[in-house]
């Protein structure tokens, strides 16, 4: 299987559940469940539930298990993509080549959405019956994980940060959910501490290497494929693995991220070879 089957199956797995769990939303205003299905179902890779579902069939050898933590955290990337969009943060206004939230409903149904988009993905989380889950995601969520990257994020405008500042920021921001996805589905897979180990350590180096590509992207991408405007990192004066070590530096550093990566899958034989492909992909993709 390629790492582009490995995603479509993933995601269409995940996308059959995501709608089955949305179309239990009965009650609330009518904008605002089309405000979150708006950018629920607003397409991408569905790369953390693919990690989760991955994972835990890696472990067990099926995936069926991971399904509710691997909905959760697509909801919670989802909100977290409107919130970022924002014009009190980013202010960006395509998201995967469609008009923001905001732009499409305006900022407070956008910040509204967002909101019971959280909060639906810890009462989806919930069931799968483990309060592991829900620890690992409110931690990978909240202060010490992608809120709290966000906030240095913002706090970091216009300022050239160190490296070591640059990777505490997404190692929280970005890394933070990516590591979860890998940790949930290994959790649920029934991972022993070295497995859990080992792909905790998978899932930190995958983090690195996706945020560097989306450095990357941001400055040499098509704004056709990505979705969305390039430059806006320098727009905003924002630091990037880019600003702070140049285009072939950033390179080999996400190349290390790829290469640590695998050599932390090598007490798994050749079914996690699917893992190893995908960290490849995770820099040389083009959107």
């Amino acid at each position: 299987m390629t790492v582009t089957e490995f995603l479509e199956q993933k995601g269409e797995r995940t996308e059959r559940a995501l709608r089955a769990y949305f179309d239990t939303i009965s009650g609330g205003p009518k904008t605002l469940r089309e405000a979150m299905e708006y950018s629920l179902f607003a397409g991408g890779k569905r790369l953390r539930p693919a990690l989760a579902l991955g994972a835990a069939e890696l472990i067990c050898g099926e995936d069926t298990r991971a399904i509710p933590a691997a909905c959760a955290l697509e909801m919670i990337h989802t909100y977290s993509l409107m919130h970022d969009d924002l014009p009190c943060m980013d202010n960006d206004d395509l998201r995967r080549g469609k008009p923001t939230a905001h732009r499409a409903f305006g900022e407070a149904m956008a910040i509204l959405a967002g909101d019971t988009l959280l909060t639906l993905a810890f009462d989806v989380a919930a069931q799968a019956d483990d309060i592991r889950i829900i620890r690992e995601i409110a931690r990978a969520s909240g202060a010490d994980g992608m809120a709290g990257g966000q906030v240095i994020d913002l706090e970091s405008e216009d300022k050239q940060l160190t490296l070591a500042e640059l990777r505490h920021l997404h190692e929280r921001k970005t890394g933070a959910l990516i590591r979860a996805s890998v940790r949930c589905g290994a959790m649920l897979g029934g991972a022993s501490e070295a497995q859990l180990r080992n792909l905790t350590a998978y899932g930190e180096h995958i983090g690195l290497a996706f945020q560097i590509a989306d450095d990357i992207l941001d400055v040499v991408g098509e704004q056709e494929l990505i979705g969305k405007p390039v430059g806006s990192d320098a727009a905003n004066n924002k630091s990037t693995y880019i600003s702070v070590l140049g285009l072939e530096r950033a390179r080999e550093l996400g190349s290390d991220a790829v290469n640590s990566a695998v050599a932390s899958l090598e007490t798994f034989g050749p079914e996690a070879e699917i893992f190893r492909e995908l960290a490849r992909f995770i820099v040389e993709r083009e959107s």
